[in-house]
């Protein structure tokens, strides 16, 4: 099974090259909000500034991609300093003092069923999920949910085979979820199973053949088909997948979600950035993390209006650890600058 996506016509853009065509669509990306109010024109943001700005970078030599992650670690290469500066001077290169508008975050999850579901059900079973659900919907903040179609039991152990479908509960959660508002739903892999033992390495993605990643990308959609989600985002488990695989993601996803693991993979990318006719929208601290540390770095977006879009990635799993309090006050904060993916989705159509 393959999902066809939409092609655009790219008549007046037909003799540049993908590289530049995708910096133009993430140009229209990133002013988005100007441009459909009619402040602005696509001439006006198509300008060297702000396509050096959003370009997607190439896939740098792994030994520089390990030194990406060594800085991102140390704390010199984070979402602050390395997205949000760069792209905050951008729109003040084309719109001056009217560049300062609200943040837009958007807000994910990780996922449901947890991927420790099966092992720990006391711990990651559904009720967790629904609290997390009942919380972002009484405080009015739309998200995005990473689902799994199927459940591993010891999903960190290589040579383990065993995985079930969803129970009845947790395919009808995630139905409820997806008929609520402002909640979008995104393919999180088959079934969470690390392909290698090492916990710097785990992924049920990396070193799979484009034949192998288009089996299991469509193994997973179709399995979720049965269950009547149908999300058109990915989100790897571990945030990792290898460059060869973005084709088979391309094809099948108009957005594609990572993380800070994803620098070992693509490279330190800036964020959204249109990637070979793909959304690519990874997350970096401090906007990826635990609820009391995303906060500070929300209230600091807000104030500064940087009039971005913004991933925003949480873990269910981890507030419920937290007794949820430290979610609840984020949530609060953040609910009348949460976009809804669904904008955003039509926000990526409209710059294509």
């Amino acid at each position: 099974m393959t999902r066809a996506r939409t092609a655009g016509c790219f008549c007046s853009l037909a003799a540049v090259s993908a590289s530049d065509l995708d910096a133009v669509r993430g140009a229209r990306l990133l002013f988005d909000a100007e441009l459909a109010a009619g402040l602005l024109d696509s001439d006006a943001v198509e300008v060297p500034t702000v396509l050096d700005a959003i370009r997607a970078r190439p896939v740098p030599p792994a030994p520089m991609r390990w030194a990406q992650d060594v800085r991102r670690k140390l704390g010199r290469y984070d979402h602050v300093r390395a997205v949000d500066a760069p792209l905050v001077a951008a729109r003040r290169a084309v719109l001056g003092d009217q560049a300062a508008a609200p943040p837009r975050f958007l807000v994910r999850v990780d996922e449901f069923p947890h991927y420790k579901a099966w092992d720990e059900p006391g711990r990651f079973g559904s009720a967790g999920f629904a609290r997390f659900h009942e919380i972002l919907q009484a405080a009015g903040v739309p998200y995005l949910v990473a689902a799994l179609p199927r459940v591993s039991r010891a999903p960190l152990d290589p040579h383990g085979t065993e995985s079930r479908p969803l129970t009845d509960a947790e395919a009808a959660l995630l139905r409820q979820a997806a008929g609520s508002a402002g909640v979008a739903m995104a393919l999180h892999g088959r079934d969470h199973r690390t392909r290698f033992a090492d916990p710097r390495r785990h992924s049920e993605l990396c070193g799979l053949d484009p034949a192998e990643t288009a089996a299991l990308l469509d193994d997973a959609l179709l399995e979720l088909d049965r269950h009547g989600i149908y999300p058109d985002v990915f989100v790897a488990p571990y945030n990792r997948f290898d460059a060869v695989q973005w084709p088979a993601l391309a094809e099948r996803f108009a957005v594609v979600g990572g993380g800070p693991e994803s620098i070992r993979k693509l490279g330190f990318q800036r964020t959204p950035v249109w990637r070979d006719g793909t959304v690519y929208l990874p997350a970096y601290a401090p906007y990826y993390g635990r609820a009391r540390d995303v906060l500070p770095a929300a209230e600091r977006a807000i104030e500064a209006q940087t009039g971005l879009w913004t991933p925003l990635v949480l873990h269910w799993g981890w507030e419920a650890d937290a007794g949820w309090g430290e979610l609840e006050a984020l949530c609060a904060r953040i609910a009348p600058y949460a976009a809804e993916w669904s904008h955003f989705r039509d926000a990526v159509e409209r710059s294509r």
